[in-house]
């Protein structure tokens, strides 16, 4: 099961699209812009392509940037852009990291390949190429699946099932993003992990946590414990709820954990001694996603 497989969530079309952006470039006989047979790769001048005003990573390193201009500078760029028309130049659709690396490095055209695609494929493939590199934070991928459901009208499954991640792994990042600017920047700049984020998400004052965790470099379980202590007491007299018992919070922790790690849902039985570990797929690929993760094969 270790043989690598189409991602199934994006459909025949995206999926074409991106493996074909992954090709090497063809070295020196690749035709000049314009020319050759119509989508094939080719060279683009580099000042006639403008950025996909729907790219959902807004950091790019500069120092990984720079080492990737130098390489460029050397050895050209190996694998093309992927393009789509804008008037009389271009747009980005997939790419902009060797776009603006090819740029510092001084190149007058890059290899690409140009299609028609639509303003909702030209953002689901900018989020999926991102996310298949883990290139972007928790914030970035956020925003960029908020903007999928507010302007293309996508739902949660949708994206699971586009970007291979559970649909909880969506909703938790989702949630984020009702975090208050102090809390979300402390996340951006690395400061506490997304763990934390989820944990002062409930807590009376999350940016008085968040300075907690900081100054005191609490665990994430540390943290959700705060949380618990500070939210509002029930009034003493106030009726049992029927029905189950909520999980453990340890437990939920660690069953978020796993789900972000995996990207799939998963669920912790635990009787104080022993338990079980459940893990839910939606389709084949996931499973052999999960195999070759357990078995140390590369992704």
């Amino acid at each position: 099961m270790s043989e690598k497989k189409p991602v199934s969530g994006l459909g025949r079309g995206l999926a074409a699209l991106i493996d074909e952006a992954k090709r090497p470039a063809g070295g020196p006989n690749v035709p000049a812009d314009g020319a050759g047979a119509p989508g094939g790769v080719r060279e683009v001048e580099i000042g006639r392509i403008r950025p996909n005003p729907a790219q959902p990573r807004m950091h790019f390193d500069e120092e990984s940037l720079a080492e990737l201009a130098q390489s460029i500078a050397k050895r050209g760029v190996l694998q093309p852009i992927l393009l789509r028309p804008d008037g009389d130049n271009f747009q980005l659709v997939a790419g902009e990291r060797r776009w603006r690396a090819a740029q510092r490095a001084q190149l007058h055209t890059i290899p690409a390949i140009v299609r028609d695609i639509d303003d909702a494929a030209s953002a689901e493939i900018a989020l999926i190429e991102n996310v298949q590199r883990e290139d972007l934070n928790a914030i970035e991928e956020a925003e960029g699946y908020r903007a999928l459901i507010s302007n293309f009208g996508h739902t949660q499954e949708d994206l699971a099932n586009l970007v291979h991640k559970s649909r909880s792994h969506i909703a938790n990042l989702l949630r984020l993003l009702d975090l208050p600017e102090g809390v979300k920047q402390s996340l951006l700049r690395g400061e506490i992990s997304m763990g934390h984020a989820r944990a002062v998400a409930s807590a009376a004052d999350p940016e008085a946590l968040v300075r907690q965790i900081v100054e005191n470099g609490l665990s994430v379980r540390q943290a959700e414990a705060l949380a618990k202590q500070e939210r509002p007491r029930q009034a003493s007299d106030a009726r049992p709820r029927k029905g189950p018992q909520p999980i453990d919070a340890d437990l939920a922790a660690l069953e978020r954990q796993l789900g972000d790690m995996l990207g799939l849902k998963v669920k912790v039985a635990h009787d104080g001694r022993s338990g079980t570990v459940t893990l839910h797929y939606s389709s084949l690929d996931q499973l052999d996603m999960v195999c070759q993760r357990l078995s140390g094969e590369p992704i």
